[in-house]
């Protein structure tokens, strides 16, 4: 009898233990987010912004992935884009659509909110306009917008789709950093655009 209860306290452990292991896309999915890390692309999850169409093709819903790239001695122009076709595009919500330079329409939405905390508006920077992508294609198909703000780009994606089997049958471990490694050079080559036209 003792040995049965024995038996019975070493599987029930063993069973915690691999209750706690985690599955394999967690798995995949650390090793991608560590790497980037390694190659300061500083990844985080987060709640999709209202701007960008996330989870059932609906805007501001689900999570994702949200890569950002610092640069030192850098300033950006506050912009965002959206993927559409294959190519970057202004969000439509910081679209300024006068034609004189020296007036600013300022779409209703932002309105309110952004310049009673800040006089000063600049016009959208359109350096990024119907530019490709240009990403891996393990990696493009998940892209869903840019932001650009004071030194910093950040580019989301579903990252997780990226390491899933259903999404990315092509995954291979050994293609990750080549892959990220594109990611950050096209995320540099954007910025510099960005600095030459602003």
């Amino acid at each position: 009898m003792g040995t049965l209860i024995g038996v019975i306290i070493v599987l029930f452990v063993l069973g915690s233990m691999m209750a706690l292991k985690p599955n394999g896309i967690d798995q995949r999915l650390d090793k991608l987010r560590m790497t980037a890390r390694r190659l300061q692309l500083n990844p985080k999850l987060v709640s999709c912004p209202d701007w960008i169409k996330g989870k059932d093709n609906e805007y501001g819903r689900g999570m994702l992935g949200q890569y950002c790239l610092i640069f030192e001695d850098t300033k950006l122009p506050h912009t965002r884009y959206q993927v559409i076709d294959g190519q970057w595009r202004p969000e439509s919500s910081f679209v300024d659509t006068s034609t004189d330079d020296k007036t600013l329409t300022i779409p209703s939405a932002i309105r309110s909110s952004q310049i009673s905390n800040n006089p000063t508006v600049k016009k959208t920077d359109f350096s990024l306009d119907q530019v490709p992508l240009d990403l891996p294609v393990s990696i493009e198909p998940f892209v869903k917008g840019l932001l650009t703000k004071a030194n910093s780009i950040i580019i989301y994606w579903e990252d997780i789709a990226y390491v899933r089997p259903a999404s990315n049958p092509t995954y291979h471990q050994k293609r990750i950093e080549a892959d990220l490694l594109v990611l950050k050079e096209n995320l540099e080559k954007w910025a510099l655009q960005m600095q030459k036209q602003a």
